[in-house]
């Protein structure tokens, strides 16, 4: 306080001789900034008020002695409203003060400026983030749960095999014993490798992403859904910080008959420089009573005005309404030098930034300040602005009419202290001002012009007022405020009643910078087949100027608004004139979605599917989680989350795939998503390359280690039905495991580095990705024909070993073992579509480990290891005879399928070869 006290006297003193008249005070009193970005993703600052009897009282201290409470309302999910109101007992008569949105601070929300003391209402799980959030679900992947159905038919298909080899058997003895028997030797068709083959897998497909240089900074927090980046259906994305930069700046001025753009912005300064000077030059000429030139004109409207003059009303009404406190930062020097440093510090420019709650009015006000006209100082009373030639003009703020979604507009009734002049500015939507202002024939065909640049429009209007006018106004609005019944609508009206035949000043276009590479992103997704949905917090004029400027929206596509909607009979309404429209664009607000889910959930989301694009503003945290799982309960397809906030985490979390972008505000996305980006335009190529990579390899790993264990599983039932059903083991236990491992692993866990398409394809032709979201490469359909090449290859391995060594019948396993060892090499190199050097290196490397391991282990190379003569002389694997026959049962066994393979290739090839060719 002391602090403060002195501050407060040396600006005091400092705006003394400035303006060489007396004020009180400087500092907003009883109001603070909060930043709320991590609440509803907006990362401007927001104005909070004090409750206004407790600033009366002397000191800090005595806020403890006084008898006061505060009755809430119970806690709920709406960040935008509370209710409630703060009484002291102790004071004659009780003070009654209602509480309202703007007298709250949120847990989670930061105090950017001030210091608030406060009384805390809800703790715990009552906090509207917490209200907000959701519990995080483990994610499956569809892959994951496509191979955990074939598995459990496989495991049908091994107990069926053995029921039927003790069938044949013809339930002979201890029948049951033999039928566990042949469960263990068949036991290779459930493929335990799977899991750990695909989880290997998945981690090298999430170190390719990291690695990959075309996407820099990405991470992959889970390894467990690479592949859903592949099989994608809709995109749900936030808009602020993930579409838009979130940095606005000024573009355009329009006057009516002459329109301002970004390179004759200093026609505007030097315009201003001199109408400034010239009411200077005017004022010190005769200080009798001259007036300056527009209050000339304001008296004769008929006298046509000059450019110049027009232009100095629109860029002072600019810098006078709005809701914009200059905000500086005290310079850190040497403490000697603090004083000197503070007491120049108010009005330098380098120092000063502008705080408000919409960004739109910063970029306005910083625009003005670079044509010459600046705002220097703002309190809850005044306002002072700094001129080009350097003189601080003064204005007393009377009326604040703050913006609200309703009216669409905001006003302020402002009275220059110099000439005592009381003027009525307003500026808005062009909807809400276009019936206020007076009648003119550029307003609405500039606004479309605007809208089509993807520019946020604001109309400006003002009202000179007498004494007399603001006085009679001013009653009435005192007046309309205390009533207790309908008290909005009658403050609505009388200030309606001022809104009336207003001068039309310009029109302004401020544009949301989009992030790098935004059109061409969602252009990409569009053609790959993807629905993409925008779910923001903003308003609805904002989010459909953005679905516009991104092209999220096509310029040849109607957008349907949706109107607000609070009963059933509304909703049923407005779902059929929306059900009349064809190949349109939806806009909907949060609360009218929230009216059609409670009513027509089904038919809701049903057209919604339809809609080549769809906008959500006002979206809560909760709503945006709720409508991905509506998604993915509804069409049961793939939903993937973008976004970059605190808010969006619910959403990140329900989504099947949630990415997370490193924004301005901060990481908290970013660490709670599956996959974390710099830049939304990174999620063009990790969905077309890597999803598509990733989906395509874990597909083929996965059926080839299926086949690999069908394979040996169909050369025992073979070796067995010849062998009079005797459950005899074919293979040792060590051939066993070496099949599995050393033998096979390295070629087949190379297919992890397969890829059917290049990089460069799959972007250019995103139209490819539709194919993976039909899910055809791992289908029953697939897994049949494995199934069927499973049990080809295994019985002409078996019966071409049982036919070509009639005469050394003991050599049968080595024979048939090193036939089939060739034929997984070579199967391999069947699937593979694109070779790569290490899987050159992989199946030599196999080959031989192999070779040299039957030297080794000879032994385990006969039927009964200890019959004599089965132990297997090297001697006998160099004869050409066995080298003729192995190639000979490998050639069968091989050949056709790659026949097949050539043949389907020519006949109907896949689309991306017609591509590649």
């Amino acid at each position: 306080m002391t602090r403060e006290a002195i501050d407060e006297f040396r600006r005091f003193q400092r705006d003394k001789e400035v303006n060489s008249q007396l004020y009180s005070k400087l500092t907003v009193r009883g109001s603070c900034f909060i930043r709320t970005d991590q609440l509803d993703g907006e990362t401007d600052w927001k104005l909070k008020v004090a409750v206004s009897c407790t600033q009366r009282l002397p000191a800090l201290g005595d806020l403890f002695s006084i008898s006061a409470y505060v009755y809430a309302q119970k806690p709920q999910m709406d960040i935008h409203s509370f209710e409630g109101t703060f009484t002291r007992e102790d004071s004659d008569p009780p003070v009654h003060e209602s509480l309202s949105i703007e007298n709250t601070l949120w847990a989670s929300t930061v105090v950017a400026s001030g210091t608030v003391i406060g009384v805390v209402i809800y703790t715990g799980k009552e906090t509207r983030s917490v209200m907000n959030t959701s519990n995080p679900k483990n994610k499956v992947g569809l892959l994951d749960l496509e191979l955990n159905r074939l598995t459990k038919a496989l495991f049908l298909a091994l107990v069926a095999l053995s029921v039927v080899m003790v069938t044949l058997q013809g339930f002979v003895g201890p029948w049951y014993r033999n039928l566990f028997r042949f469960l263990l030797l068949f036991s290779y068709i459930i493929p335990i490798s799977l899991r750990v083959n695909l989880d290997m897998g998945k981690a090298v497909y999430g170190w390719m992403m990291m690695k990959d240089e075309n996407i820099p900074g990405t991470v992959v927090r889970t390894s467990t859904i690479p592949e859903e980046l592949g099989r994608l259906v809709y995109l749900l994305t936030d808009k602020t910080g993930t579409l838009t930069q979130n940095e606005m700046v000024f573009k355009r001025l329009h006057l009516g008959t002459v329109s301002y753009g970004a390179d004759t912005m200093d026609e505007i300064q030097s315009h201003v420089r001199d109408s400034y000077s010239q009411m200077q030059s005017q004022a010190g000429g005769n200080n009798t009573g001259s007036t300056p030139p527009r209050k000339a004109q304001s008296s004769a409207p008929k006298v046509r005005k000059s450019v110049s003059s027009r232009i100095h009303e629109a860029v002072k009404a600019i810098v006078l309404c709005h809701n914009v406190t200059p905000v500086y930062e005290s310079r850190a020097g040497v403490t000697g030098e603090t004083e000197f440093a503070e007491a120049d510090q108010d009005f330098s420019d380098e120092n000063r930034t502008y705080q408000a709650s919409s960004p739109d009015e910063v970029a306005l006000v910083q625009w003005t300040e670079s044509v010459g006209l600046t705002l220097v100082s703002r309190d809850l009373t005044s306002m002072q602005l700094k001129t080009p030639s350097g003189q601080v003009l003064s204005f007393c703020i009377l009326q604040l009419f703050p913006f609200t979604s309703e009216s669409k507009r905001m006003g302020i009734i402002v009275r220059d202290e110099s000439t005592a002049e009381i003027t009525f500015y307003m500026k808005g939507a062009d909807v809400a001002m276009s019936p206020i202002v007076q009648y003119n024939d550029w307003l609405e065909e500039e606004c479309g012009n605007m809208a089509r640049e993807g520019l946020r429009t604001l109309v400006v209007a003002k009202k000179a007022l007498t004494e007399e006018q603001y006085q009679d106004f001013e009653s009435r609005y005192t007046q309309a405020k205390l009533s207790m019944h309908d008290r909005s609508l009658k403050v609505a009206a009388v200030v309606e009643s001022l809104e009336r035949e207003m001068e039309l000043l310009c029109l302004t276009g401020v544009e949301d910078q989009l992030q790098a590479d935004v059109r061409p992103t969602l252009e990409m997704l569009r053609n790959a087949g993807i629905k993409i949905w925008m779910l923001t917090g903003d308003k609805l004029e904002t989010a459909t100027c953005i679905a516009k400027s991104s092209h999220l929206v096509s310029r040849t596509q109607d957008i349907h608004i949706f109107r607000q909607v609070t009963n059933r009979g509304e909703a049923h309404l407005e779902l059929n004139a929306f059900r009349r429209k064809h190949d349109c664009a939806l806009v909907i607000s949060g609360d009218s979605l929230e009216v059609c889910l409670k009513y027509y959930e089904h038919e809701f989301v049903e057209l919604a599917c339809q809609c080549p694009a769809v906008v959500c503003c006002r979206c809560s945290p909760t709503q945006k989680a709720h409508i991905v799982t509506l998604l993915q309960q509804h069409t049961g397809r793939r939903t993937c989350a973008i976004g970059d906030g605190g808010n969006d985490v619910s959403m990140i979390q329900a989504a099947d795939c949630g990415i997370g972008i490193e924004g301005k505000e901060g990481k908290q996305a970013s660490l709670a998503a599956d996959f974390s980006i710099r830049q939304f335009r990174h999620i063009g190529r990790l969905l077309m390359v890597h999803g598509r990579n990733s989906y395509k390899r874990s597909a083929a790993l996965g059926q080839f280690v299926m086949h690999r264990g069908l394979i040996i599983s169909t050369m025992q039932a073979v070796f067995s039905s010849v062998f009079y059903f005797a459950s005899v083991p074919l293979y040792q236990g060590f051939l066993m495991v070496g099949y599995a491992t050393i033998y096979t692993m390295f070629p087949v866990f190379s297919l992890v580095l397969d890829q059917d398409v290049k990089p460069e394809m799959a972007m250019l032709y995103p139209e490819l990705y539709k194919d993976l979201t039909k899910g055809r490469s791992l289908s029953f359909k697939t897994f049949l024909i494995w199934v069927l090449i499973s049990i080809y290859q295994g019985g002409i391995l078996m019966y071409g070993a049982l036919v070509l060594f009639e005469s050394e019948f003991v050599h049968v396993v080595a024979i048939s073992f090193t036939a089939l060892i060739l034929t997984e090499l070579l199967m391999v190199a069947l699937t593979v579509r694109t070779w790569h050097w290490l899987m050159v290196v992989a199946e030599f490397l196999s080959l031989g480990c192999y070779v040299s391991s039957l030297a080794f282990l000879n032994e385990y190379f006969g039927i009964g290891r200890v019959s004599f003569g089965a132990f297997l002389d090297v001697a006998f694997i160099t004869t050409v005879a066995f080298l003729w026959k192995v190639s000979a049962i490998t050639v069968v066994s091989c050949l056709p399928l790659y026949v097949l393979k050539y043949l389907r290739r020519k006949l109907s090839p896949p689309s991306y070869c017609k591509l590649a060719s």
